[in-house]
């Protein structure tokens, strides 16, 4: 979620302001428990693509992605995530055609996307090719011409009674406050609405560390009586929501990570302390979002240049948890997906000159399918290697009982000839990837890597072949 902001303070601080909200109560909320609680198989094998219905077609409508969803399901992605669809509120708006966060009726659909039974049949249509669906939903506050307005206790108060926003720069929205036991019922109903009117298939729930953990707990109760395996994904980072709540949250501190590597120069082996830390703070076997990309950013590929964006890709793809595409991603769109995308229309570029970039399709697609054939890459455990360059390099192996797979990435721009650190490096072959250009590189545990190449290797595992 993002708002944009007038004056002296910018959208990009209130971004990062936003961002230190949702994960600065990560180690003072440490989960008491040591496991996660267990989350449907579809979910751990994903791949998850979030969709802004208002720039992802020309039409920007609902019918515009149902148009796509054979591109779609042909991507090989699994879980959709619309982000929401419901009328802005039009009080205190920002920009021309306001933040979808800044919701009037969560009943309701906008009507410049289309109608619920437009929605029910985009989701119908995603669930005959396959694909699971699900809804962002924005629990935190409201738009202040929300139908809700009528029920003046739902929403938080100052001290004279007047409603007020969740942060005082968020001034397009009003907070709902969760004592009241009332407000929950709306919630927890409304949900229960849509999935059994539309069929979704989980909520990825904007700000979630703001709203209270037993509200989400409550959730995770009641719509589990409704659709057993319900998934909910925490835009945040609060361990905690992992344990009775959440089957999935945002790695944000992994990105901001590689965004200090590929933009600041700061050493390859920060990402890998970064994942070490999260690792040690999380319940056992948590999910975490993998992401390079979302509408919170600026697109990927602006930051961090088309190879950049791939090799940041490749360590999503390959690392433990589900990674995230976001909308149009797949063919290296640029168009920018922060401010001023998010009040306005900006649309996806989908038939980019093509020799302008790489094959961005056929690159995702194929990381798509190496996380679907080899569940070593769909398990907990990484292994990080050390190599002959840290500063540079990032080298770990992803294994399970039946194969292995060495991931080696230059995350800088400079050509580099390294060595791993593994002894025995005997059947290891590099995977092939379509379209991806590769280096010529001698036998492992030497190799050379142009710069931001990345290469993956796979061997069965020793004495794992006999019993397949």
């Amino acid at each position: 979620m993002k708002f944009r902001i007038t004056g002296k303070i910018t959208s990009l601080t209130v971004k990062w302001g936003y961002c230190i909200i949702l994960s600065a109560v990560a180690v003072a909320a440490r989960a008491d428990v040591s496991t996660a609680r267990p989350s449907p198989d579809w979910l751990k094998s994903g791949t998850v693509y979030e969709i802004f219905p208002r720039n992802f077609s020309a039409a920007g409508d609902l019918n515009g992605i149902t148009a796509k969803l054979d591109d779609l399901h042909s991507l090989g992605v699994n879980i959709l995530w619309t982000m929401p669809i419901h009328p802005i509120g039009e009080k205190a708006r920002k920009g021309a055609l306001g933040s979808p966060y800044s919701i009037r009726d969560y009943y309701a659909v906008d009507p410049n996307y289309g109608t619920v039974a437009d929605f029910k049949k985009l989701v119908s249509g995603a669930h005959q090719r396959g694909m699971k669906v699900i809804m962002d939903l924005v629990a935190n506050h409201t738009a202040w011409d929300s139908v809700m307005m009528a029920h003046k206790d739902f929403y938080k108060q100052d001290a004279k009674g007047q409603v007020i926003p969740p942060v005082p720069d968020w001034t397009d929205v009003a907070g709902l406050n969760y004592a009241n036991p009332a407000l929950r019922t709306y919630m927890i109903t409304m949900l229960k609405y849509w999935i059994t009117e539309a069929g979704v298939d989980g909520f990825r729930c904007d700000a979630a560390p703001m709203v209270p953990t037993d509200f989400w707990e409550q959730v995770r109760t009641e719509l589990s009586k409704v659709k057993p395996d319900i998934i909910l994904l925490d835009e945040g980072e609060k361990p905690e929501l992992l344990v009775k709540a959440f089957d999935l949250d945002y790695s944000w501190k992994l990105m901001w990570t590689v965004n200090d590597v590929l933009l600041h120069n700061a050493p390859a082996d920060k990402i890998r302390h970064s994942w070490e830390e999260s690792h040690a703070q999380w319940p056992k076997d948590a999910l975490r979002l993998r992401i390079s990309d979302d509408h919170d950013e600026s697109r990927a590929v602006a930051r961090y240049g088309f190879n950049g964006a791939l090799a940041a890709s490749a360590l999503m793809f390959t690392l433990d948890g589900v990674p995230l595409l976001y909308n149009g991603m797949e063919v290296g769109d640029a168009t920018e997906s922060a401010d001023p995308a998010l009040f306005d229309k900006l649309n996806i570029c989908w038939h980019p000159h093509p020799s302008e970039r790489p094959a961005f399709t056929s690159i995702y697609h194929d990381l798509i399918q190496l996380r679907k054939q080899y569940a070593a890459l769909r398990t907990s455990d990484v292994e990080w290697l050390h190599n002959s360059d840290e500063a540079k390099l990032l080298t770990f192996r992803r294994a399970d009982g039946k194969d292995e797979l060495l991931v080696v990435i230059n995350l800088s721009n400079q050509p580099i000839s390294g060595k791993v650190d593994l002894q025995n490096v005997e059947g290891f072959s590099p995977v092939k990837i379509t379209s991806l250009q590769s280096s010529d590189s001698g036998p492992l545990p030497a190799f050379h890597l142009n710069g931001f190449e990345w290469r993956i290797y796979h061997r069965a595992t020793p004495g794992a072949v006999a019993g397949r």
